[in-house]
């Protein structure tokens, strides 16, 4: 009898042997508790933090000199917002590689004005004290010209390195309009909570953009000071960390390992050092592209495509199939 059809003698078989009581239900209602506590007990140690979202109100209490300034550069047009161009407004060119711009070929499809989406139309959205709501009239009844030469005025007597370097109390008179009490009025709304919910939602009940709100946060240094304080930077890898020092989205490495190298995250604000940082983005997006495009063509690429003949890796982990193979030969 061959060994096949011994197997199938045995299995028709009546089995003889010692038998037992299996309560299945009892062993899947132990295994199910087992894995809920192991999954409890391991996401309290391994998992993230979970972080309260910062917000307008939290930037006007840990920061409000910082936002103060920063309502200012809006008003002046100076601000990362405003200078930051496509696809949000005309105030730059976006990220260049070498003489190509696509940043600004996209052009502006989700427009953003800071002076207006950030601190106008917030302050005009709610009831203000008599001198806000005066300031604010002020300010609509100019002209374009005159908004500036006010905002610029005051944002250049503010940031003076050699004068009041960000502290209100110490600018000196000038002309500035209304502007110093519209930002203080923007301070005040952040600092009660309104402008949270005004910049969220214009004129919506239910909103999921927060592209404004991050935008505006960005121009400050709140969002830059957090982002360090959990790791986040470019130059720490976070661009594949979680929250805290907290390891996260490993495929992501091949992107944010070009951000440690010095050519991208130089303080440099001259020469080459200092372009490639600015434009860091596209940069390394199209070194990505160019790995990608040689990893997708290897096959059709002479030299490379010989690389495993020359260094025959594979032969070493289907070393018991290439033995196999040479014995049957």
């Amino acid at each position: 009898m061959s060994t096949s059809a011994r197997q199938k003698q045995i299995e028709r078989e009546h089995w003889t042997g010692p038998v037992r009581h299996y309560d299945i239900l009892k062993e899947g209602s132990i295994a199910l508790a087992v894995v809920v506590i192991l999954t409890f007990v391991l996401a309290g140690i391994f998992s993230s933090p979970d972080d309260p979202a910062l917000t307008l109100k939290g930037w006007a209490k840990a920061a409000p000199d910082n936002l103060y300034a920063v309502t200012v550069s809006e008003l002046a047009g100076t601000s990362d917002s405003a200078t930051y161009g496509p696809p949000y407004n005309n105030g730059g060119d976006g990220v260049a590689l070498g003489p190509l711009t696509p940043q600004k070929w996209m052009g502006i499809h989700q427009p953003v004005d800071p002076t207006n989406d950030f601190v106008v139309t917030p302050l005009e959205s709610q009831q203000q004290p008599s001198d806000v709501a005066a300031a604010l009239s002020q300010w609509k009844a100019a002209t374009p010209d005159q908004r500036t030469a006010w905002a610029t005025a005051y944002d250049t007597a503010l940031n003076d390195p050699n004068g009041a370097n960000g502290d209100a109390s110490k600018v000196p008179t000038g002309d500035y309009g209304p502007v110093p009490t519209m930002a203080s009025g923007l301070v005040a709304m952040a600092s009660s909570g309104a402008l949270d919910s005004i910049l969220a939602a214009p004129g919506q009940f239910y909103n999921t953009n927060t592209t404004k709100q991050i935008l505006f946060l960005g121009d400050g240094s709140y969002l830059d000071d957090a982002a360090t304080a959990a790791h986040l930077q470019g130059n720490e890898w976070g661009m594949m960390n979680e929250t805290g020092s907290y390891p996260g989205q490993e495929w992501l490495q091949p992107f944010s390992f070009w951000y440690q190298l010095p050519i991208f995250n130089s303080d440099a604000t001259t020469g080459i050092a200092a372009t490639l940082t600015a434009n860091a983005d596209i940069y390394i997006f199209a070194i990505i592209a160019i790995m990608m495009l040689v990893l997708i063509l290897l096959p059709f690429i002479p030299g490379l495509r010989s690389i495993p003949r020359w260094i025959p890796l594979h032969r070493l982990v289907w070393r018991d199939y290439y033995s196999r193979k040479g014995a049957t030969r």
